[in-house]
């Protein structure tokens, strides 16, 4: 291909967004069978999708010159809407890309490295625990690549050619970590399965490098992947459903009422995540909170003895989604 073709504009990134929500439509089965990790709920390829799909409807109609803002606007829609463990570290992913965005009419190699580290130090800190082989694992190996990629490159670092090959570099690095969560968590050795919401991630990136370039994503070599072929199994069905109930709000909170939110959460639940959505003030935000309990009831009191939280919904851990 000649790097002539790459689209910097946010049409790619409008036209990136609504091939995501379609990939992960088409791919949502395949994900939610081999969704075993934190708990096999079957839900990955169904949460990625609908936390997606809220993202681009927000700008579905939006004119916009800003990739920063169009970004943001998706992100923030995205976050408030966020479904499960995976729907919630997407989001955050995205309003970590956008950040360095913003202002900016042209999508750039240094500029997409800037916005893949900050989308990896928002989503490794929005979690109280972070893991190894999972979703976390692709996004660190994409901002690496993208650094790594930038210091070696001999071209002008602004130039369409310098996009391309970042592109490149990412979508290989992408593949290497989802290759590399089947053997790092013991529920997916045990399996001999990929980590579902690293390959939900892929598809991502995937159709990212595919919409700036102009061409359509090939998802043939993800059958290589184990768990994944069409006709495995659904192999969460396989794994006794987790006890426990997952508890999701949006909130209102200064730093240290988050802080110590995010403290009580931790004492008496775990995949607890906390995420700003956007600064009200200078010390106050809109947080996105979620967390898996025994107990909905506890959970939501220790969050109303901190504000008064929206968009609260309560899921039971323990029902497959088939």
């Amino acid at each position: 291909m000649t790097t002539q073709k790459l689209d910097t504009s946010v049409r790619a990134i409008a036209v990136w967004l609504a091939r995501s929500v379609k990939s992960l439509g088409n791919h949502s089965d395949r994900l939610n069978a081999i969704n075993i990790f934190p708990v096999a709920d079957g839900d990955t390829g169904s949460n990625l999708y609908l936390t997606a799909r809220a993202g681009h409807d927000a700008v579905s109609k939006l004119d916009s010159d800003d990739i920063g803002a169009f970004l943001e606007i998706a992100a923030r829609a995205a976050m408030e809407s966020a479904r499960g463990n995976s729907g919630t570290l997407l989001a955050v992913f995205l309003s970590g890309l956008s950040e360095p965005l913003k202002g900016k009419e042209r999508l750039t190699a240094p500029l997409l490295a800037l916005g893949l580290e900050r989308a990896k130090v928002r989503s490794w800190s929005a979690l109280s625990e972070p893991v190894e082989g999972t979703m976390l694992s692709v996004i660190n190996a994409l901002a690496l690549a993208a650094a790594s990629t930038l210091n070696h490159l001999k071209v002008d670092l602004e130039s369409r050619a310098a996009l391309d090959t970042l592109l490149s570099q990412m979508t290989q690095a992408a593949r290497l970590a989802v290759q590399g969560t089947e053997n790092t968590l013991p529920s997916l050795v045990k399996a001999g399965v990929v980590d579902a919401g690293a390959v939900g991630m892929m598809i991502i990136i995937d159709e990212m490098c595919a919409a700036v370039r102009n061409e359509h994503a090939d998802f043939e070599d993800y059958e290589k992947f184990h768990g994944y072929h069409v006709q495995d199994p659904h192999v969460h069905l396989e794994y006794e459903a987790a006890q426990g109930l997952e508890v999701m709000c949006t909130i209102t909170l200064d730093a240290l009422g988050a802080a110590t939110l995010r403290g009580q959460l931790d004492s008496i639940g775990d995949s607890v995540i906390m995420s700003p959505v956007n600064q009200l003030d200078e010390d106050t935000y809109r947080w996105r909170v979620h967390v898996h309990v025994p107990d909905s009831d506890a959970a939501l009191e220790l969050i109303r003895k901190q504000g008064e939280p929206v968009n609260i919904s309560v899921t039971d851990l323990c029902v497959h989604d088939d």
